[in-house]
């Protein structure tokens, strides 16, 4: 927290002051002319200019009008822009069309401007737009629009700048200015960790450029659905960043999704093959066998059964191997048939009010064996709590501004690598039982911080404190084993309820399935290792009771 929200009104301005000190100070050899002079020019404007500039870069959009800045510590907007409008950073006069104007304008002011091209009057305002679309073409601005109005609108010029250096700041596009605002307000509280003067997310010019380019390709695509309309722009870019290789490779394998779908499948193999998406190569097997190259596509699938990618490509070449033999007509491979968990039958009152598996719970629940619907958070929990220190490790190119959850490289392929001897320190503690004391002083310490792992609200102490007596620390270090393998994968697909045995020390885990639902791929995956590992899991499967005549 740069400032506190409740002592300081422009507690907001200070904190867009110190990212951009803090930008200045990492980028300097990165930023553009243009970002430069911004970044002087704001420290010379007044201070209500600069609030009044700040208040509406954190706001969407890119119209605003003077009725709608109505903020104490400001004042007078109009006095507050007039140091902007010189600048060029504020435009009054911002050329509108019809439907930005409709956007802008209340009902009662619409009918009172446009009344006699109206033919509807109590219709609605996409109606009216609809009605009146041919009839004004023309841009022109608000004012001239509507001359009674008699107020001012302010149109912001450098938001693509503000982008850019959010960009900088946060390493990505996805957190906006608000995350800071949150901050201040105490709804969110993040990890300290040291940063050095050379942390930032992005090396060079070439990076920043390169994530905008994809960015905006990826918003082409979303807002057109046109994949061949990017297609050649993101297959001609080249980068040596792996973070931005890896955006680059997700973004090649939504395209091959989308033209898979849409049946171009000579295109959608093209992609999948450019891309190093961990699920591509799964996609070209599925390909070439839609377009009946089976021999092409089990030589596919045999050199990836010599080394799958992870657990979910594994699955998924054990069924479509013998498949592909069938259809090639040969012989018939050996199938180890798998033990199925055990198997419980519940057949239920229907409470809509109520989820099936909280109505799981409520059946099962004891006083001696409490039941608890936890699905991913527990294990996960536990693992975040007993390796926090790993996880929060100030390592380079891990964290680069104040704000973040967890490190960068969470779901990189190296992020265990990266810290084998701080996670295997935290993991031998469950070795000598150390981890018990561990894990109960970090949650105190640590409680209410945002974390990749912790979701405090679904980890209340009693919960914690009886997991920690029921759950075996062989158990508990094999789960973490297997999160650290791929934690993106891994972190889901767990079992839906807990039921703890504190006399014995002892537990069940509980997968449940409603009427007409079906165990997901991930949730096999990890009913599959509990029992490779002789770990109690019961899958409950829930009929409804017929309704009494």
């Amino acid at each position: 927290m740069i400032s506190n929200p409740l002592e300081d009104p422009f507690y907001y301005l200070k904190n867009f002051q110190h990212v951009l000190d803090w930008i200045a100070a990492r980028y300097d050899d990165v930023l553009s002319v243009d970002e430069q002079c911004f970044i002087t020019g704001f420290a010379q404007l007044p201070v209500a200019s600069q609030a009044l500039w700040v208040r509406m870069v954190m706001r969407k959009g890119e119209h605003f009008r003077a009725s709608k800045l109505n903020y104490p510590e400001i004042g007078e907007p109009s006095r507050a822009a007039t140091a902007l409008l010189a600048l060029g950073w504020l435009d009054d006069q911002a050329p509108l069309g019809l439907a930005e104007v409709f956007e802008l304008l209340q009902k009662p002011e619409i009918l009172a401007r446009f009344s006699a091209h109206i033919t509807r009057p109590k219709a609605r305002k996409s109606d009216w737009l609809e009605e009146l679309a041919g009839v004004f073409p023309q841009q022109q601005s608000l004012g001239q629009w509507h001359p009674g109005l008699g107020e001012a609108l302010y149109s912001l010029n450098h938001r693509a700048l503000c982008d850019r250096l959010r960009l900088m700041f946060f390493g990505n596009l996805g957190q906006s200015w608000s995350d800071l605002v949150l901050a201040d307000l105490g709804l969110f509280s993040y990890e300290r960790v040291e940063f050095s003067p050379e942390s930032r997310a992005l090396r060079c010019r070439a990076d920043i450029e390169g994530y905008l380019h994809l960015y905006a390709c990826r918003e082409q695509f979303e807002l057109s659905g046109d994949a061949e309309a990017v297609l050649q722009q993101v297959l001609d870019y080249e980068v040596d960043n792996r973070w931005l290789q890896r955006r680059r490779a997700r973004l090649l394998f939504q395209l091959g999704q989308h033209l898979e779908r849409a049946g171009a499948l000579d295109r959608a193999l093209q992609l999948y093959q450019h891309s190093q998406h961990p699920d591509a190569r799964q996609r070209s097997i599925r390909v070439l066998e839609r377009q009946e190259h089976y021999q092409a596509a089990l030589s596919l699938a045999q050199v990836a059964q010599q080394g799958p990618v992870n657990d979910a490509e594994h699955q998924h070449l054990l069924r479509i191997i013998p498949r592909l033999r069938r259809k090639l007509g040969l012989a018939a491979l050996a199938v180890v048939k798998s033990t199925a968990p055990d198997r419980l039958d519940l057949c239920l009152p229907r409470d809509d009010a109520s989820s099936v598996e909280q109505q799981v719970v409520a059946h099962l629940h004891t006083g001696q064996a409490p039941v608890h619907y936890v699905e991913n958070t527990l294990i996960n929990g536990l693992f975040g709590l007993l390796c926090w220190p790993a996880i929060f490790a100030p390592l380079p190119g891990a964290f680069f501004h104040p704000y973040q959850v967890g490190p960068a490289d969470l779901h990189e392929d190296d992020f265990y690598h990266q810290r084998t001897e701080l996670f295997e320190r935290c993991l031998a503690q469950l070795d000598d039982g150390r981890y018990r004391a561990t894990i109960g002083e970090t949650y105190a310490a640590k409680k209410g911080l945002q974390s990749p792992f912790v979701a405090w609200n679904h980890l209340p102490p009693g919960l914690l404190a009886e997991a920690l007596e029921c759950l075996p620390a062989a158990h508990l270090k094999l789960w973490f084993r297997r999160l650290l393998l791929d934690i993106r994968a891994n972190r889901t697909g767990m079992p839906d309820l807990i039921q703890l045995y504190p006399e014995q020390k002892t537990y069940r885990m509980i997968e449940v399935k409603g009427p007409g639902d079906r165990l997901q791929d991930n949730q096999l995956r990890w009913l599959a290792f509990c029992q490779a590992h002789q770990m109690p899991v019961t899958v409950c499967y829930v009929q409804w009771q017929e309704p009494a005549q």
